[in-house]
């Protein structure tokens, strides 16, 4: 059995989730259910980054004067949110746990021993909306990409990380592992940024009230970002579980938003290879999505609390729209009024209807028990044939998900289709036979688009074997390589029509 690991970023948490945290997560939950139905062992890691001065301040604007009751409250919400969205993580990661500070230490040691760390005074700039050093090079006219603020002049004696030393090697390992960043326009931004030259890094402050006490100076802090990008080894085992370490790491796949890449493809690989650690796969970052077709701000009051959200809309209707609308690695809009239109569209006329059609009829013709088919349907190809389940396969490989779906959308087109050219109202009056097998093909084509769907909408997936009379937790103990074999479907067993499963939304 292979081994598949992967992480979200880990979370500020001085506010509550909203949809693009969401839409990252539900793209891991994605990647993840589908390793898991292709039979890799999965170590599924996502969590909250706690040792951060937006934390600090969030805390005081909402009165709370005990900073850990405040960090305990809000992990808790995020954990109870992703539980709410039926996000299936392995783990959850706080980095105020005494797990993941006895990794850091671990970590920091092999660093200081290669010799990385040094004493200097910073003098620069620092963005606090990113809680970034930045450089000229980093602005544009003068300001934060990302905030849109100048940011601060700051000068404090600090201690320093050569990531200087590393530009040639990562350079060197991006050149031989195309892969490594992704999507292409994302690793030759970051190709072009360490040639322009890389500087030693600022690892810890003075002036913080929360954080790690950084191990050379008990005066100083460990700075976030250097502390927050070794939760995923902490996540893994390291440095307080080693078998663990040995059977997860490297990470096969780091999710997160654009803005962070830097972070993620320049400082944390040249950490671990300060370390003298593999480094992770493959870095993925996707883009930014307006909402409506403005920045996502809550200064605009445009943003979305998907909890508040997934009580009109179906959960799995939602995780539809992201996946499908936003082309992954890609910026993309969020618009309450397309979200209405596939839903209506896509998911009650088109996908809810074919499989209502076919339960009725069931129930009409057949008493609503799957007809026994004939051993040879002339004339009735397979809907899901092996090429659609080869194709799908791939671009769920490549994290295409939006071409996954239409992979599957075609499959049910061609189902509704397949109604409209068979016309079994009329062979239920004329060939027996030949209705059985329409319907049989009707609902074992349901079976297999419930497999498709599996990791993409896991809910619907339920739904839809509950309906045609599966025994879903019998069905997801199948391996993978069976269930999508042509017949799978039991003939004589009652299906249960039940009400529609995407009512449509006036």
């Amino acid at each position: 059995m292979s081994k598949f690991y992967l992480t979200t970023p880990i979370y500020y948490i001085n506010d509550l989730p909203h949809i693009g945290h969401a839409y990252t997560t539900f793209v891991a939950d994605t990647v993840a259910r589908y390793r898991r139905i292709k039979g890799d062992d999965v170590l599924f890691a996502t969590g909250t980054d706690e040792n951060s001065q937006k934390n600090v301040e969030a805390a005081n604007k909402a009165g709370e004067t005990d900073l850990r009751k405040y960090l305990d409250k809000m992990s808790a919400r995020w954990q109870e949110t992703w539980d709410e969205l039926n996000i299936s993580n392995d783990d959850f990661i706080r980095t105020t746990e005494s797990r993941h500070y006895e990794t850091v230490l671990v970590f920091f040691d092999l660093v200081n021993k290669r010799g990385d760390i040094y004493k200097g005074v910073y003098e620069g700039l620092f963005c606090d909306g990113c809680e970034a050093f930045l450089t000229e090079k980093d602005l544009v006219d003068g300001k934060c990409s990302y905030h849109l603020k100048e940011p601060r002049k700051i000068s404090e004696e600090n201690y320093f990380f050569r990531l200087s030393n590393y530009a040639k090697p990562l350079l060197e390992h991006i050149e031989k592992n195309p892969n490594f960043i992704r999507p292409e326009k994302r690793r030759n931004e970051i190709v072009n940024y360490i040639k322009a030259g890389l500087n030693d890094i600022s690892i810890s402050r003075q002036s913080l009230k929360c954080g790690l006490l950084f191990p050379l100076d008990k005066n100083q802090k460990i700075y976030v970002w250097f502390d927050a990008l070794i939760n995923y080894l902490t996540a893994a085992g390291f440095g307080h579980d080693e078998e663990k370490f040995k059977k997860w790491w490297p990470a096969d796949l780091h999710l997160m938003g654009k803005d962070i890449t830097r972070f993620h493809a320049v400082i944390w690989p040249a950490m671990l290879m300060s370390a003298k650690l593999q480094l992770p796969k493959t870095i993925f970052a996707h883009g930014f999505f307006t909402i409506n077709g403005e920045k996502m701000s809550k200064s605009f009051g445009n943003t979305i609390d998907p909890v508040e959200l997934s009580k009109i809309y179906p959960l799995d209707a939602i995780r539809y729209f992201l996946l499908r609308e936003i082309k992954f690695g890609e910026d993309g809009d969020f618009s309450l009024v397309y979200l209405k239109e596939h839903y209506n569209n896509d998911l009650a006329n088109v996908f809810g209807n074919l499989l209502y059609r076919a339960l009725s009829m069931t129930e009409q013709y057949f008493g609503g028990r799957v007809p026994k088919h004939s051993e040879k349907s002339e004339g009735l190809d397979p809907l899901c044939e092996i090429d659609v389940w080869r194709e799908f396969e791939d671009k769920m490989d490549n994290y295409k998900f939006n071409e996954a779906l239409d992979v599957i959308w075609k499959v049910i087109e061609a189902a509704n289709k397949f109604i409209e050219n068979e016309k079994p109202w009329q062979l239920a009056k004329i060939n027996e036979n030949r209705l059985k097998d329409v319907l049989y093909n009707l609902l074992e084509t349901l079976r297999q688009v419930g497999w498709l769907l599996l990791p993409l909408m896991p809910d619907t997936s339920e739904r839809v074997w509950k309906q045609i009379g599966i025994d879903t937790a019998e069905e997801k103990g199948k391996k993978i390589e069976l269930a999508k074999i042509w017949g799978g479907l039991k003939s004589g067993i009652a299906v249960k029509k039940g009400e529609p499963i995407f009512p449509r939304i006036i």
